[in-house]
């Protein structure tokens, strides 16, 4: 497995009062295993596509010639979502892309996951349309601000290259049937791909929604799978929960809640290349579980930066949180650090050491602060960060947050509360309320 997931920290044993007893733990921990029994029911009636993607390689295969369509031919591939259309392929595209450009041979890819005027604007500035593609996502094929976003594309890659040159320019994927995507997509003569209707866009990451985007920029998607699938096989395969990674995670988060009234879980990465796996945990675990009143609040945090802006509050504010720290091997990794360090006697514990050595001295030393200080914390310690080891993590989350989901007696591929917010904001737009409501003002 490409991870270590210790969970000591988060018992009585290792933090006192604060942490679980063996016996509020295990009650918790018994009662995973129908959800476990439901997952393997789900995967071998394959009701649950989900399931079925680390196996899948066909639809990859089928990828293949528009991939190098768009590595060959673009020099940047602005990718339009929100949402689980946009984090997934941002967290993979972030192994490839860390912030000083793309692999050699691949496009810079750009996510546009929101539309604010000024950003957008700037954005067609700083292109060369003709050296740009778009790929838009939007799984139901109606949301509107992936709409307004491919509008407002089209019409610069228009100006740039004419009506002829979009077919060329652009792709989008959505679920098969009428939609308004799919009809634009047409109405353009540019490719559409099919979106799994069966797999919801906070748990598409392994899907196309994320794989497209990840190979375009040279990524290995089957390595990603095959990741997920060592630890879907792991679950499948655990003759108790105990023995199920994920179930065990979900058992600690749950029996924290009820017994330890935390409502607040902290993701804090060690790792910048997993800055945006923050942000896709985040979405999955609020909008999977925060329901009737149930739930935890999923704060995504980044070591060591954000031990000088939050770990203040993790350690001396209100006791209620867990935190789960996603660590990596890389100890004796990076530059040395050399310079005038040896005239400054206060700095001595710097000489020699690489950039590594800090950052796993401080990733040990957060962890070991939080449990001296009776918070619950757990570590994912990673022996490397690749492909393989990040599609592990997408499936654990995705599967202890599944078994979350059931121990709190909630449906997690659904989200009825955001449809109220998309239904005003169409009400806004076509005129039929003041915009009053809520302090909202008038709509403009």
């Amino acid at each position: 497995m490409p991870y270590r997931h210790l969970t000591d920290a988060c018992f009585d044993s290792a933090i006192g009062e604060h942490g679980l007893t063996a016996a509020e733990y295990g009650d918790v921990l018994a009662e995973t295993a129908p959800a476990l029994a439901r997952l393997r029911q789900a995967f071998e009636s394959r009701t649950l596509p989900l399931l079925r993607l680390p196996e899948a390689r066909a639809d990859l295969e089928a990828l293949r010639s528009l991939v190098r369509h768009y590595r060959g031919a673009f020099d940047h591939v602005v990718v339009l979502g929100t949402g689980g259309s946009s984090l997934g392929g941002q967290t993979l595209c972030a192994l490839a892309e860390d912030g000083f450009g793309p692999r050699p041979g691949a496009p810079r890819l750009l996510f546009m996951d929101n539309i604010d005027p000024h950003t957008f604007a700037r954005l067609l500035e700083s292109l060369d349309l003709s050296r740009t593609g778009v790929l838009a996502i939007s799984k139901s094929g109606t949301t509107a601000e992936t709409h307004a976003q491919l509008s407002v594309c089209i019409a610069a890659l228009t100006g740039a290259v004419g009506a002829d040159g979009l077919a060329t320019r652009l792709a989008v994927i959505t679920e098969p049937g009428d939609n308004p995507l799919r009809r634009r997509a047409v109405l353009h003569g540019a490719p559409v791909l099919d979106h799994d209707p069966g797999i919801g866009g906070r748990f598409a990451a392994l899907s196309l929604v994320g794989l497209l985007p990840a190979m375009i920029a040279g990524l290995d998607a089957a390595a990603v799978r095959a990741g997920a699938g060592r630890v879907l096989d792991a679950a499948l395969a655990a003759a108790e929960p105990g023995a199920c990674a994920p179930a065990v995670g979900a058992a600690i988060s749950v029996a924290l809640m009820r017994h330890r009234f935390l409502t607040v879980t902290v993701l804090m990465a060690y790792v910048d290349r997993l800055a945006h796996f923050g942000l896709w945990y985040r979405q999955l675990w609020a909008e999977s579980l925060g329901k009737d009143g149930k739930g935890t609040t999923p704060i995504s945090a980044l070591g060591a930066t954000d031990q000088h802006s939050q770990l203040q509050l993790y350690l001396d504010g209100p006791r209620d949180k867990m935190f789960t720290l996603l660590t990596l091997d890389v100890a004796g990794r990076g530059p040395r650090i050399l310079g005038d360090l040896a005239e400054d006697p206060e700095l001595a514990y710097l000489r020699g050491r690489r950039l590594g050595d800090l950052m796993d001295a401080e990733q040990r030393a957060t962890a070991d602060t939080l449990a001296r200080n009776g918070r619950p914390v757990r570590v994912f310690h990673l022996a490397w960060l690749d492909e393989r080891a990040l599609g592990a993590l997408f499936m654990h989350f995705m599967i202890e947050t599944i078994i979350t989901a059931r121990l709190l007696g909630i449906d997690p591929f659904d989200q009825p509360a955001v449809e109220e917010g998309k239904q005003l904001a169409r009400a806004y737009l076509s005129g039929e309320t003041g915009g009053d409501e809520a302090g909202g003002g008038p709509a403009r």
